[in-house]
Parts: structure tokens; C-alpha cells; sequence
């Protein structure tokens, strides 16, 4: 099996850390962003990666993605192991397995809607699932702004867009950057349902990494960082279940 194929069969669990380190600096400015996180991400669920300022959670979000290299300790996405690949299969990897969801949307300003939502797909000379494009557009409510570039449209549509970008190519994975930072709270709360529709109804996996307990509550699993390490895991998570949990550890 090469990265551009995708598995044959869809695993239990969709990612995996084991032993997870990331060093920076040396001597006196050492810095130990990750010290040794064991963590598995179940398919088709929704997790939320929390933790204070500087605990590691965008660390372990960028090792997980593969856009970061851990200094010791392994990462498994689907049936890869990321410390095998090369720098051009871990480009490849990240093109055919996983999608990002960025808190600035990162739409190109040219391009309509439709076509931002295709750009991935026209990148790796792949073929459009229409099928596929018409459910996420019916899923993600955008059938009337397609034709839109992103200056004509609100935040959370842009959000929307950003999405249906991320889903389009079938990932086995979708990693979200604080998506809701640039949002106020209504739309907040649409982009927060359509995450977890495109889990429930699409068996999208999805993980993301917010600084917010009422976003967090959205998610299957609250998974909350302190110091480079996991601190405790929340099944079934509410607001105040997060709440207390990040008071617990300081958060």
C-alpha cells in the first residue's frame, strides 16, 4: 500500500501516539513541549485536545498531523507510521489522509467557494467524488453560496467552506485549529454542529484543538494537557465537566 491509497479496511482507532516527546532548545533552554503522551483517537468520533498556555496541545495536534516531527516516541495514522515516511511521502500522507481546519480559514481570495472547496483535489490531480461534494454541500447548508469568493461571504460561511474543503477528499482524519476563534458566538455554534454532523452523520474523525469549554462540550472526548503530558480524559464532556477538570490541573 502506498500513502495515496487508502486503507483497505477502516480501523478501530484512527491515530495513535505512543511515548510521545518533543524537545526544543538545549542546555539551560531546553524546552519540553510533549514528555511522554500515550493517546488513541477512535474512529468516527469527535475529540477535543485542551490544556492552559503552553501545555502542548498544538504540539501533539502538528506531531499528530505530521506537520511536526516528535523527538522520540511514535505516531500512527490509519496503518502508518509517520516516523517511516520520507519528506515527500509525509507531503503525500498529509494530502490523501488528513484535513485541516484553520482559525483564519485560509481560503484563497480569487477563488469562489466551490473552487476553494475543490483546490486540494485539483493540487493532486484527483477526480472529484460529485456525489460526495453534493452531500457535504447539502450537510454543510452551501448550496446557494458556491459561487461566492470569500469577501462575500460571512465568517461562518467562510468557516463552512473551509470545512467542506477539509472533508472533500475523504480523510481519515480532520484536525481543527481553534476554528471558532474568529467567530462570534452564533456562528460559533453553527460551525461547532456542523463538526459533529460530519462526524455523526458522515463518520467523519475528527480532533480539535480549542482553548473553549462551551466548544470543547461539543465533542465526544475531552482530552486535557498539562505540562507536556495527558492529564485526565472526559467521556460524554459538558461545560462543567470541563470547567472543574481544567481547574483540577491548573488550567
Amino acid at each position: 500500500m502506498t500513502v495515496l491509497d487508502p486503507p483497505t479496511t477502516i480501523p478501530a482507532i484512527a491515530a495513535r501516539a505512543a511515548g510521545l516527546t518533543k524537545t526544543y532548545g538545549s542546555g539551560e533552554a531546553q524546552v519540553h513541549a510533549l514528555a511522554g503522551v500515550d493517546l488513541t483517537i477512535e474512529t468516527a468520533r469527535f475529540t477535543a485536545i485542551m490544556g492552559p498556555s503552553g501545555s502542548g496541545k498544538s504540539t501533539l495536534m502538528h506531531c499528530l498531523a505530521g506537520l511536526d516531527q516528535a523527538t522520540s516516541g511514535e505516531v500512527q495514522v490509519g496503518n502508518l507510521t509517520l516516523s517511516s515516511l520520507s519528506d515527500n511521502e509525509l507531503t503525500r500522507f498529509r494530502r490523501r489522509h488528513v484535513g485541516f481546519v484553520f482559525q483564519a480559514f485560509n481560503l484563497l481570495p480569487m477563488l469562489t467557494a466551490k473552487q476553494n472547496i475543490l483546490l486540494p483535489l485539483d493540487l493532486a490531480g484527483l477526480d472529484p467524488d460529485w456525489t460526495w461534494f453534493d452531500e457535504l454541500i447539502e450537510v454543510l447548508g452551501l448550496g446557494e453560496r458556491l459561487g461566492h469568493r470569500p469577501s462575500q461571504l460571512s465568517g461562518g460561511q467562510q468557516q463552512r467552506v473551509a470545512i467542506a474543503r477539509a472533508l472533500m477528499s475523504r480523510p481519515t482524519i480532520v484536525f481543527a485549529d481553534e476554528p471558532t476563534g474568529n467567530l462570534d458566538s452564533r456562528s460559533s455554534a453553527e460551525v461547532l454542529g456542523f463538526l459533529r454532523r460530519s462526524v455523526r452523520e458522515l463518520g467523519q474523525t475528527t480532533v480539535m484543538v480549542t482553548h473553549e469549554p462551551s466548544a470543547a462540550a461539543y465533542a465526544d472526548r475531552v482530552v486535557l494537557i498539562a505540562d507536556g503530558r495527558v492529564a485526565t480524559q472526559i467521556d460524554n464532556p459538558t461545560q462543567d465537566s470541563i470547567l472543574d477538570a481544567l481547574r483540577r490541573i491548573g488550567g
